[in-house]
Order: C-alpha cells, then structure tokens, then sequence
C-alpha cells in the first residue's frame, strides 16, 4: 500500500490517499477447459497426501510448493492444470519415488492394475538408464 498526500486543485486543501496494487488471480485451466482460481492450499494437500508416510517434512512440501507456484509467475493470467500435475511428477520423482507413484496414480488416473505396473516399469527402466539402484530396507 502507498500513502500519498495531494492537493485539491479546485480548493487547495490537502488530503492523504491510499493506493493498491490490484492483482489478477492466477486462473487455472482444468481439463474440461472450466477456470478455477489457482489454491496453493489445494496444491499442498495434493502433495502431502502423496507423501504421507514417507520421510517427507513439511518444510520440504513446503519448499515444493513455494518452488512450483514461483515457476508458474511465469504464466500471465491463466496456466494449464497439466502443466502443474506434470511439475510435481518432475519434483516428486526426483524426491520420493512411491511419493511420485502415488501421485501419478491420482493425476493420471490409472484406471486398472496394468497402467499401474505400466508406470512402475517406466520408473524402474529409467533408474536403471540413470543408474539409480536402491536398496530395500525391511
């Protein structure tokens, strides 16, 4: 908010006002071409549900969050869903495999067992590109 002082041309007499900035919400494309406001609270739940069990904190999702919402100013106005479902895939892999699996299943919509074990094996071929082995631990 900014204080000015100004003058009446008119009558000369000084008055104080205050100014705004007002800003647009970013708008949401859904799938289904509806708009919705863009909820960073949405977006967290979303995120911490994928996680929840894992060795995830808070001020990690958080990070996460902030992350995403900072590379979606980017867009003007209005941002495709996918493009958010596809940026917390990119950040959930590379923090929590079973956290990105289970938000995969939800973004995705994996429909039956077969497009779930289709994922996992995607997954499993790429650490293997990668060079990724892990380790069970009971």
């Amino acid at each position: 908010m900014v204080r000015r002082r100004r003058e009446c041309l008119a009558c000369k007499k000084r008055f104080t006002t205050f100014e705004r900035i007002e800003s647009m919400p970013l708008m949401v494309i859904k799938k289904d071409k509806r708009l919705e406001v863009f909820d960073r609270n949405k977006l967290q739940e979303g995120i911490l549900r994928a996680c929840q069990k894992r060795p995830i904190s808070l001020d990690i999702v958080e990070k996460i969050v902030s992350e995403i919402e900072e590379e979606l100013q980017d867009y003007i106005m209005e941002v495709p869903s996918k493009v958010i479902g596809e940026t917390v895939l990119k950040k959930l892999r590379k923090l929590d495999e079973v956290a990105y699996v289970r938000f995969a299943s939800v973004y995705r919509q994996f429909n039956d067992i077969d497009t779930f074990l289709k994922e996992l094996k995607k997954l499993k071929r790429k650490n293997k590109h990668k060079g990724v082995t892990r380790q069970s631990t009971g």
